[in-house]
């Protein structure tokens, strides 16, 4: 297949690349398309004629995008549509990558596809408002919802505890949020195995399980080998601008339900994270 990945150089971007080196890649970043700028979308996917197109681009700084809701608006939700009306002018499919942070954390039990959205911040809304606007707009779509994602390639999580360690006698993770930690290369192949089917729809990707901040931040460092204290705290400790679900655990349950491999645990994620980094 010719397919186009926006948002090319960031994390998941990078691991799409390499999870879909058999097909025809177009890999477009910032610099060689602005998906906010309708007439620069339209142009530039009616040269490519790609068979899919897989938006992977989006502004993710959840506080950033509380302090600056129209930027977040601008990227994930209108940029998001931008490239929406072009799939559907030149029918073309087309996967949305959409996160966790659409609920609200109100549930004890973790979220399906079958559950309603209630984001608490921008940057929740401004996503799902993305996804309203892929499956209002398109037949041929997909919607994969993940959370808590890391990997190799730029900032996350993992590497800023293993920075803090190193700079730090002592640590201290929020332990009252829960969420399903997933590495993104186990998401990039994911992608690539929906995205070849044709059975469009939305799906939760998240490697299997679950755990606190705290909890993960304990098993990064065990992994690692590295043997500080990490005290536990509660969200309101941190006074961040936006507002986090307290429970927001994804089951991949569309994956199920359609006859999909499992993905794997995420502590297995976060070893295969170690092995690759050396």
């Amino acid at each position: 297949m010719k397919i186009i990945v926006t948002g090319s150089k960031g994390q998941l971007g990078h691991d799409l690349a390499e999870a879909l080196a058999g097909h025809d890649l177009i890999l477009l970043d910032i610099n060689e398309l602005d998906i906010t700028d309708f007439n620069a979308v339209l142009r530039k996917v009616d040269e490519v004629k790609p068979q899919a197109l897989i938006n992977s681009a989006a502004y993710t700084n959840v506080d950033g995008c509380e302090e600056n809701p129209a930027l977040a608006y601008k990227v994930n939700a209108v940029g998001t549509q931008n490239l929406a009306i072009a799939c559907q002018k030149f029918d073309i499919a087309m996967l949305y990558v959409s996160t966790d942070f659409v609920f609200d954390g109100n549930h004890d039990v973790p979220y399906t596809e079958f559950d309603d959205p209630n984001p608490l911040s921008v940057y929740g809304r401004s996503k799902l408002a993305g996804e309203r606007y892929v499956a209002s707009l398109l037949n041929k779509y997909f919607i994969v919802r993940t959370a808590w994602l890391y990997g190799t390639h730029g900032h996350n999580f993992v590497k800023t505890m293993l920075k803090l360690a190193a700079q730090r006698d002592k640590l201290a993770v929020v332990n009252d949020q829960f969420g399903s930690p997933t590495f993104s290369r186990d998401l990039a192949q994911k992608i690539a195995e929906i995205i070849v089917t044709g059975e469009y729809g939305l799906y939760h990707a998240v490697n299997t399980g679950s755990c606190s901040w705290f909890d993960f931040s304990r098993e990064i460092l065990r992994q690692a080998g590295v043997d500080i204290p990490i005290k536990p705290i509660n969200s309101h400790e941190l006074e961040r601008p936006a507002p986090r679900p307290a429970y927001s655990v994804l089951k991949n349950y569309s994956l199920e339900l359609r006859g999909f491999s499992p993905m794997r645990p995420w502590k297995s994620g976060l070893t295969e994270y170690f092995k690759l980094k050396g």
